[in-house]
């Protein structure tokens, strides 16, 4: 799978990861990137299959601290 894909697709898990954990109500700084891993690699691991010069996973924290306005993480 392409960078450019995963990322999209991740980006889009993003939300719906906390939705279907309930997590709505609980605020940005409280989620966990490390439950959201799990949950991708245990219901969408081929978006984690891409290339990249750093890591898969930093990659993937990056997304999910973009998305959810976390850049004090990153």
């Amino acid at each position: 799978m392409k960078k450019s894909e995963s990322e999209t697709a991740l980006r889009a898990l993003c939300h719906r990861w906390r939705e279907v954990r309930g997590y709505s109500e609980l605020p940005n700084e409280r989620l966990s990137f490390s439950d959201f891993l799990g949950w991708v690699q245990s219901n969408y691991p081929a978006y984690l299959k891409f290339r990249t010069t750093t890591s898969v996973a930093y990659d993937a924290e990056m997304w999910f601290d973009h998305e959810f306005k976390l850049r004090w993480r990153s």
